[in-house]
């Protein structure tokens, strides 16, 4: 790693423990806020906030993990952390927003007094530090991706703030108290709807789906190998979103084993060059499976 990198890595850290400990400092500030004036929009940007909080710091010892090389535990590594962790912080921020949502719901038609004033307050309050945060993490955000995932976190917060402040406006002027739930609902919504694609991406890394390839194209590609004449029983997963591993079954000519090998680093070539594989296994055959399709699907075997 160069210098400049270097630099710019503990940037980056520094930035993300301002970050967090804003992030932390909002949730308490609308926790309070939101008990003491009875606001429930308050406390669900609290635990949406909170959320996010634990993200930046799950996530990080989550990376961590992910660094450490494979061993005779875990033979592709320990990338999967990143992708538990999310997978289950966004299953608790889904769980999170019914629960706000259902409360919600009650307070339509049970509603409590609310706090206009010190609703308001808060909501700026927080308004603030999240953009103090996001100017923070702008300028990262264009180099390191979980600074960038982290940076959408902060303007989504952001959004939530305005809301409230919006809610609060509302309420102090035409003590429509009703409008606290609605936007609990509006921001809890919002919350679950962006939490969704990613319970979606990390629940199929987990079940071991398939990344979206063209496979009929990789055999056609395979096929203008000079020597490959089939390929099939391909079988394709996602360790984690950005690494690919991939194995198939190739008939080549009847050749010796040093005459294939630079077969093998054609086909690995141009796996990784054209379709971002990083981890390919190839299992040589003559005329075994040479009338099989790309997909093995005779239900005897994965």
């Amino acid at each position: 790693m160069n210098e400049h990198s270097h630099n710019h890595e503990d940037m980056s850290r520094s930035r993300f423990f301002v970050v967090t400990v804003l992030n932390v400092l909002i949730t308490i500030a609308e926790f309070i806020g939101g008990v003491f004036s009875g606001s429930l929009s308050l406390i669900s940007d609290a635990f949406h906030n909170l959320g996010d909080s634990l993200s930046i710091v799950i996530s990080y010892v989550a990376s961590r993990i992910s660094l450490r090389n494979q061993d005779e535990s875990n033979t592709y590594g320990y990338k999967r952390a990143q992708i538990i962790t999310a997978f289950l912080n966004s299953i608790a921020l889904v769980i999170i927003c019914v629960i706000l949502i259902v409360e919600a719901v009650r307070r339509f038609s049970h509603p409590e007094p609310i706090d206009g004033p010190l609703m308001l307050t808060v909501a700026v309050i927080g308004l603030l530090a999240n953009a103090v945060s996001a100017l923070l993490l702008n300028a990262g955000a264009k180099h390191n991706l979980n600074m960038k995932a982290t940076y959408l976190h902060i303007m989504s917060d952001a959004l939530s703030s305005v809301a409230i402040i919006v809610g609060g406006i509302l309420i102090q002027i035409f003590h429509w108290n009703w409008v606290d739930p609605l936007v609990t609902i509006l921001v809890a919504g919002y919350i679950a709807y962006e939490s969704w694609p990613i319970i979606r991406q990390t629940n199929r890394i987990l079940m071991e789906g398939a990344p979206k390839l063209d496979y009929e194209q990789i055999k056609s590609d395979l096929l203008e190998i000079d020597g490959v004449y089939n390929v099939h029983h391909v079988h394709a997963w996602l360790i984690d979103e950005h690494n690919i591993v991939f194995s198939a079954h190739v008939n080549l000519h009847d050749m010796k084993i040093s005459e294939a090998e630079p077969i093998y680093r054609e086909i690995e070539a141009l796996l990784h060059q054209n379709y971002g594989i990083c981890h390919v296994t190839i299992q040589a055959e003559a005329n075994r499976g040479k009338d099989e399709d790309i997909i093995y699907d005779q239900g005897e075997d994965i």
